[in-house]
């Protein structure tokens, strides 16, 4: 079994090769990473039967570049609004919920930057997509203990830690690879689960589960406490929340996801993780609101684009772990981004109370209902688009993921054609289906 496991995997290899995406990550970037679960996605790739991932997920890591390290200009919005791109998204959501709010700024030339906005600066929670300011928390503190990305990329491949108390009330399932098995079992974290950091990551990021964010914030205290002494075991860094005072641990909770954003540049204003992502952790360490515009959510993947989210290596590395490697959905569904790289993360958050007639149902609050995504989206080509949009709806009662596929669908068509697209306002119950589903 393992002979021909491996012989599978050097035929996806050569395949890989042949097709021009080199050693492609993340698909087998498990020596890099080391996460597991790839070797799942490795073998699904050459399965019959089995779900494949769209072209544009078969990027490979010599690929994954930083488009902006040669930038020296100003930031985008500083620049003039594009007044063509300005008038696509006024007429593209004029029908839209007036809670849409959206930034656009595309990248293909960077000596010719264009941005737009709709409503740039409207603020609302961001959801999952706060998970990001966690990652960069993480590679902040990784880089003051660890000068040498060598080091960092060592402690995130090998540290293992338990779940623990952490986690509660999880809805989001991981994969969970099996080397018996050869495969990927799914199901949520649970607190005797332990992963290596970068799976904790990568469960936060690419799954999005809020036990994973929580995990990987509480590793972020657990390296400014400890430095280049982490990893403790886990009895003494459980030993560390549980002894110092809560207070403490809510400034240092709230320093280490501010720091790495107030070094950038990025107006913590109008971009802040407050509080931890699950019952339990919110009870070990107390937090505040969070917030986000979408014009900061730009600004934050403006830096990564440029190396300057802590530090180049850290900007790669985290482009890198938001490489769309999963079931597309929301913003990232739209089927004509099939062949371009798509670098996400969506997050939603709804609320309802008792209502006549009104039945709760997943993403249709009628309290509130937002719904965020960030993303970068680049070609094969270099004459093909490459740009970053954020997108934020608190739309109640309706579920808007295929809206923000159809959103994202046009905003693509119009930097590739440079003409105004408008939106298809009709779609079948599946397609609707299908786009708001992602898991």
């Amino acid at each position: 079994m393992k002979r021909r496991t491996s012989a599978r995997l050097l035929a996806l290899a050569a395949a890989l090769s042949l097709s021009g995406t080199g050693s492609a990550y993340p698909l087998d970037g498990i020596e890099e990473s080391g996460i597991r679960r790839l070797e799942g996605f490795q073998l699904a790739q050459i399965t019959p039967g089995a779900a494949k991932l769209a072209p544009g997920q078969l990027w490979g890591s010599d690929r994954v570049r930083l488009g902006l390290l040669d930038y020296t200009g100003p930031d985008f919005d500083a620049l003039p609004e594009d007044p063509d791109l300005s008038a696509f998204l006024t007429k593209a959501l004029r029908n839209r919920d007036p809670s849409y709010a959206m930034v656009l700024v595309d990248l293909s030339n960077p000596d010719d930057i264009r941005w737009a906005g709709l409503r740039p600066d409207v603020r609302q929670n961001a959801g999952s997509v706060g998970k990001v300011i966690c990652m960069a928390a993480l590679f902040h503190v990784l880089a003051e203990a660890f000068p040498d990305p060598a080091d960092r990329a060592r402690v995130l491949r090998e540290s293992v830690s338990p779940a623990g108390s952490w986690v509660s009330n999880e809805i989001h399932k991981v994969p969970k690879w099996s080397e018996a098995d050869k495969r990927n079992y799914y199901s949520v974290i649970q607190p005797a689960d332990e992963f290596r950091l970068s799976e904790w990551l990568d469960h936060a990021i690419s799954a999005s589960a809020n036990g994973a964010g929580s995990i990987i914030w509480r590793e972020a205290m657990l390296i400014r406490h400890f430095g280049s002494e982490y990893p403790k075991s886990f009895e003494e860094s459980e030993r560390f929340f549980a002894e110092t005072p809560k207070r403490e641990l809510a400034a240092l909770a709230l320093a280490v996801v501010t720091e790495p954003l107030q070094e950038a540049g990025i107006d913590t204003a109008n971009l802040q993780q407050g509080s931890m992502w699950t019952t339990n952790s919110k009870q070990k360490v107390p937090g505040t609101m969070s917030f986000a515009t979408p014009r900061e959510l730009a600004r934050l993947m403006f830096r990564i684009e440029q190396g300057r989210l802590v530090d180049e290596w850290s900007s790669l590395a985290m482009k890198k772990y938001l490489y769309l490697t999963k079931r597309r959905y929301r913003y990232a569904y739209a089927p004509e981004l099939k062949d371009e790289a798509v670098f996400f993360k969506s997050g939603s958050l709804y609320q309802c109370r008792p209502e006549e007639g009104f039945r709760c149902e997943k993403y249709m609050g009628n309290v509130r209902n937002m719904m965020n995504s960030v993303a970068v989206v680049e070609g094969d080509d270099p004459g093909e688009p490459f740009y970053i949009s954020t997108l934020m709806s608190n739309v109640l009662r309706f579920n808007s993921a295929w809206d923000h596929s159809r959103i994202a669908a046009a905003v693509h068509e119009t930097l590739r054609t440079r003409e105004a697209q408008s939106l298809r306002e009709t779609a079948s119950k599946s397609e609707i289906s299908e786009a708001g589903k992602s898991e």
